[in-house]
């Protein structure tokens, strides 16, 4: 069985309750559940993350790329600034990666306009929400 790791960056457990004008009004766990019910229909196993530290995140994509067969990123603010991230994504590599934003980082302040890790992946979902996540599963789970 595939093994699809989600990761979720800074600020995302609060999904919910902060500015839902740009986020919506899903939680986190209400996105964790439906990217299980995406994933079993997909026949993929799925381990749900988020950290508010940019770390974890590395150790984790490292932890991906032993372990997963694709890797699901929301990376929050930090997809805009850290290189630390670029390159652990480019360390797993031919790990499949799909980068995920919630909102339409190109609509949004000048400097969300640019992602670091964007060039080290397979694909970028933006703008649709928590819908991104499901089509970024399904994304992984057509390259079998």
């Amino acid at each position: 069985m595939k093994s699809i790791f989600v990761l979720n960056g800074p600020n995302l457990n609060l999904l919910g309750k902060r500015e839902q004008g740009i986020y919506g009004a899903a939680t986190l766990d209400t996105i964790r559940q439906d990217c299980s019910r995406t994933a079993e229909e997909l026949g993929l196993a799925m381990d749900f993350r988020q950290s508010n530290h940019e770390g974890v995140l590395i150790d984790w994509i490292h932890e991906a790329g032993g372990a997963g067969t694709g890797l699901v990123i929301n990376p929050g603010a930090y997809g805009h600034t850290s290189l630390a991230l670029h390159d652990a994504i480019r360390a797993v590599a031919p790990l499949p990666v799909v980068e995920v934003h919630l909102s339409n980082i190109y609509a949004r302040e000048s400097f969300r306009h640019h992602s670091t890790i964007s060039a080290v992946v397979l694909g970028v979902i933006c703008g649709l929400g928590p819908q991104g996540y499901s089509l970024a599963l399904r994304a992984l789970a057509a390259r079998s």
